[in-house]
């Protein structure tokens, strides 16, 4: 059957064969071409090669980007993004499919610097490099300088010569270093690492003459813009020209649109100090000569007051009320101690109207047993034959039960009794007894019966004119007197 299916003549071939011929016919009619598509389907391989897909509305197309051109790419290649390649058409025999492999690609409408500088610039803005915070000041007077540029170029002469002009107190060391070309940036980098390992430097300048992109692009570098974030010392950056801002601009402490503003911005003018210090002196003068005469129109208005041209007036004037106080304070002093006598004066004629003794002298009498110096409040608290002391206004009588009649009950003493002994005198007789006195001194307390001025004693309760029923008290012969206190502060009630 196969023989007769295949025509006479014709020659089968295997896929290989098939495919190696599509291959090399397809290889030399396409040596070289241009392809314009969206990138899509982008795969880093870890070998170093990239394998992505072309494609635009209707067809797609496989490429591949070999690890030695993917390296001197200066852009980042992205999904998404629409490029412009150029390369040769392949067939990839294993599979029998056909791809470009680019050789060169830029992004479609914008150059491939321009791309990886913009990309550049968003990953080191996400990193903080280009925050304001971050960023140093310059010192106002610097006393050594280094310039990190070229030392062949016509900027390092223009910055010494700016330096050495406004300011030469400032000691200039200069760091060569190549400015452009392969490994440019590395040196640069390393150079600002090393100056930042020494000490006794006040601010940096990095600096170039203007160029193309392409001739600045070394300092668009991203170890340059590392080493300068690092740096301790104040970096100014002076490179191109004002239009040219590099990404070493972007991360510096200041940016100077050229090289001989770098050095302007870092030296002072001396000139300028001079001027400025010369005007401070003028004004400083100036400020002096008007306080003075401020002070001295405050002093001769001083000098012209009554206070000063009769100094003794105002302390005559004070003595003179300090006199009038005094004597009003005396015053003061005179009428209070006045009130308080005779407040004292009404107090002692009140103590005094309920003394006991003026009781006394009105008729009453004190009895007190002779045995236990108790008072005698009730007669049947005595028995015939008991010796009684009886406290009179004008001394004391000495005298023995006969009889006691308490009621309707008479009790009569037995004659057969033996006489009383003497009784010594009272206080109020001039004389102080063998036993203890018949009344206490003032403020002191009875042991039978305890007695505190102004208040109700326990055993003699009463008010000024009232009665009382436990202390019995009776004219001369009566029942007796009950009286409890000092001379100043006994109270009594009479029954």
């Amino acid at each position: 059957m196969t023989t007769s299916f295949v025509p006479e003549g014709v020659k089968v071939l295997s896929v290989s064969e098939l495919t190696s011929e599509v291959k090399g016919v397809l290889e030399e009619a396409f040596p070289a071409v241009w392809v314009a598509g969206e990138v899509s389907n982008l795969k880093k391989h870890t070998s170093g090669h990239w394998y992505l897909t072309l494609k635009d509305a209707e067809s797609q197309l496989g490429a591949v980007i070999y690890r030695g051109v993917n390296l001197r790419l200066r852009f980042d290649l992205r999904n998404g993004m629409k490029v412009i390649a150029f390369g040769r058409l392949m067939i990839y025999a294993p599979q029998g499919v056909y791809q470009l492999q680019v050789e060169k690609v830029q992004p479609e409408g914008i150059g491939p610097l321009e791309l990886a500088l913009r990309q550049r610039k968003e990953k080191l803005f996400r990193l903080g490099y280009f925050d304001p915070k971050r960023k140093k000041r310059l010192p106002r007077f610097p006393r050594r300088v280094v310039l990190v540029t070229s030392p062949t170029g016509a900027a390092v002469r223009d910055m010494l010569e700016v330096l050495g002009r406004r300011w030469p107190l400032a000691e200039v060391w200069v760091c060569p270093v190549p400015v452009q070309g392969d490994g440019a940036a590395e040196q640069i980098a390393e150079a600002i690492h090393r100056l930042n390992r020494m000490r006794g430097l006040d601010v940096m300048i990095i600096g170039r003459g203007g160029g193309s992109l392409e001739d600045l692009w070394e300092f668009n570098e991203e170890c340059v813009a590392q080493a300068i974030f690092q740096s301790r010392i104040p970096v100014v950056t002076g490179i191109g020209h004002e239009t040219d801002v590099t990404i070493a601009d972007l991360v510096a402490d200041c940016r100077a649109l050229t090289p001989t503003q770098a050095a302007s911005l870092v030296a002072p003018d001396r000139q300028e100090i001079a001027q400025d210090l010369a005007d401070r002196e003028a004004r400083l003068r100036a400020a002096i000569i008007r306080r003075l005469e401020v002070a001295r129109t405050r002093l001769n208005d001083l000098a012209r007051r009554r206070s000063f041209r009769r100094p003794l007036e105002r302390v005559r004037e004070g003595e003179q009320r300090l006199d009038e106080w005094a004597e009003r304070l005396w015053r003061a002093g005179r009428l209070r101690l006045e009130r308080a006598r005779q407040k004292l004066e009404a107090t002692a004629a009140r103590l005094e109207s309920l003394s006991p003794l003026n009781v006394l002298g009105r008729g009453y009498s004190l009895t007190r047993m002779e045995s236990d110096r108790s008072v005698v409040r009730s007669a049947a608290q005595v028995r015939p034959g008991d010796r009684l002391l009886t406290l009179l206004h004008s001394g004391s009588v000495v005298s023995r039960v006969e009889e006691v009649r308490d009621g309707e009950t008479t009790r009569t003493a037995s004659l057969n009794r033996e006489p009383p002994s003497p009784l010594p005198l009272s206080p109020a007789a001039g004389e102080r007894g063998k036993d203890a006195p018949l009344f206490p001194a003032m403020g002191e307390r009875e042991k039978d019966a305890p007695f505190s001025p102004g208040r109700r004693d326990n055993d003699a309760p009463f008010s000024p004119g009232g009665r009382d029923n436990d202390v019995p008290l009776s004219p001369h012969g009566g029942e007796g007197l009950g009286v409890r206190g000092s001379r100043t502060g006994w109270r009594l009630a009479a029954q």
